[in-house]
């Protein structure tokens, strides 16, 4: 079965033939979509087996990053995605497509019986302003937590490199029991590492709590991560790439072929 995958654009999304390039390398024939053509009809998000929210700097980040974004999400297609995901479908969020859904309330979704108020309200997770107090733009290894639920890290048992690049990717949890019941529902996907399987700056670059770079949701067919899977696709995008001749594909080719394998035998 082939999958189609929807990317979303927005103004300000500058990430999505990247994640476009992903998809397909991974076996799905994609889609880039502006938000407009799903909020006026013209296209349904239930006709798409993946959705990809990717990365940018959507509407400017007025008003806080993927702020704007995530009220449209809310507002014009809350029903779409909301059945989109109780089906099941896999929906990524990458860097400013993760903050979008964190600030949309469709991640971490540990209430799921939560109004859209208390989601936009009371939110348990966000993203913030680096520890750094700067843009961080640096190659990071990430470790796919063996406990997780996320479909799209599935397979995944040795450190993975990918480049991060944001100002506003610090991870914060409301409270230590908030942090306490993702690790309990299995919805730490991925962490900042480094040679000796911790992560301090440089190796975590923003400062997140628990070192944590990707949530997903309690059933696992939804992730959000600040680094940025599609340009790790190929070897050549590897800064070591020629003194590491074993590499045969980017590290981050891995999420998107999980995600469309799965989204295949849906």
């Amino acid at each position: 079965m082939t999958v189609q995958a929807l990317i979303l654009r927005a103004p300000g999304i500058n990430r999505d033939a990247d994640a476009a390039a992903a998809c397909e390398l991974a076996g799905a024939v994609a889609e880039r979509v502006h938000v407009n053509r799903l909020a006026e009809g013209s296209l349904q998000l239930r006709d798409y087996g993946l959705l990809v929210v990717p990365g940018g700097f959507s509407y400017g980040d007025h008003l806080g990053a993927g702020k704007l974004l995530a009220v449209d999400l809310i507002h014009r297609l809350g029903d779409q995605l909301a059945a989109f995901v109780a089906d099941g479908r896999p929906v990524l969020g990458i860097c400013n497509g993760f903050q979008v859904l964190v600030k949309a309330g469709v991640l971490p979704g540990t209430s799921p019986h939560a109004s859209d108020s208390d989601a936009c309200h009371t939110p348990s997770v966000t993203l913030t302003d680096n520890a750094s107090e700067r843009f961080e733009c640096r190659w990071v290894r990430l470790a796919a937590d063996p406990a997780s639920r996320c479909i799209f890290t599935r397979g995944i048992e040795q450190p993975i490199e990918t480049p991060v690049a944001h100002g506003e990717g610090r991870l914060v949890v409301r409270d230590a029991a908030t942090l306490e019941q993702l690790r309990a529902a299995g919805q730490i996907a991925l962490r900042y590492v480094d040679a000796n399987s911790t992560a301090s700056y440089p190796a975590n670059p923003n400062g997140s709590m628990d070192d944590i770079a990707g949530l997903c949701n309690a059933q696992g067919n939804v992730l959000g991560l600040m680094p940025h899977p599609e340009n790790a696709i190929l070897p050549q995008q590897h800064p070591r790439w020629t003194r590491e001749p074993w590499r045969h594909t980017g590290d981050g080719l891995a999420i998107f072929r999980n995600a469309v394998c799965y989204a295949a035998n849906l």
